[in-house]
């Protein structure tokens, strides 16, 4: 008599399948999102973007704000995974380190910041985590040299990093400015270093 269970390797294939499925749904609803198209796209959209049905999506995430927040919430943990990988101690890497987050996130940052003080609750508070995943990053990456000052110095220095390695001054240096990688790394590289050893031989 025939097994009537589906073997292993069928049951994996089917679960690949569907996590693949998962995926391409939330890329697209990531790119709607962060494009400024999201209140008019369409769950019929979102779903032919992904390559499946409308019953499809809906059955992965149950409405359109379920899918959204499972592609934020997505999007969150690479973006903590990325810039938690920066060295500690080390301003060329840590600037490294920022301009690959800035490269593959930074023109969406901008998007995101814009409704903190004009969208919805749950878009500012999307926006303000965003903040302070920056905040934290900086005390993150050049603790080393903000533990060894007065509580004073160390917050006007706070300020001072989290000033110069924020999305808009890669912004305006990459793209006002139009100047590649290489310069815009040296130019925050010198600022961040100059103002560490300010801070240590003041």
């Amino acid at each position: 008599m025939a097994d009537a269970k589906p073997r292993p390797y069928k049951q994996v294939t089917r679960a690949q399948a569907q996590q693949r499925t998962r995926e391409a749904l939330l890329d697209a609803a990531l790119d709607e999102f962060t494009g400024g198209r999201w209140q008019k796209v369409s769950l019929q959209a979102l779903a032919a973007r992904a390559g499946v049905t409308k019953q499809t999506l809906l059955r992965h995430f149950g409405s359109k704000e379920g899918l959204l927040m499972q592609a934020l919430m997505r999007g969150a943990t690479e973006i903590y995974e990325q810039r938690w990988s920066a060295p500690t101690g080390d301003v060329p890497g840590a600037i490294d380190n920022l301009i690959d987050h800035y490269e593959a996130w930074g023109e969406r940052s901008l998007r995101v910041g814009s409704w903190l003080d004009s969208g919805p609750p749950t878009l500012a508070n999307l926006s303000q985590g965003a903040r302070q995943i920056h905040y934290d990053w900086v005390e993150y990456a050049f603790g080393p040299w903000l533990e060894r000052l007065e509580e004073r110095a160390r917050e006007r220095c706070r300020a001072a990093l989290i000033a110069l390695c924020d999305v808009h001054t890669w912004w305006l240096l990459s793209s006002d400015l139009g100047l590649p990688r290489s310069e815009v790394h040296a130019i925050l590289t010198t600022a961040v270093e100059r103002l560490l050893g300010a801070q240590r031989s003041g």
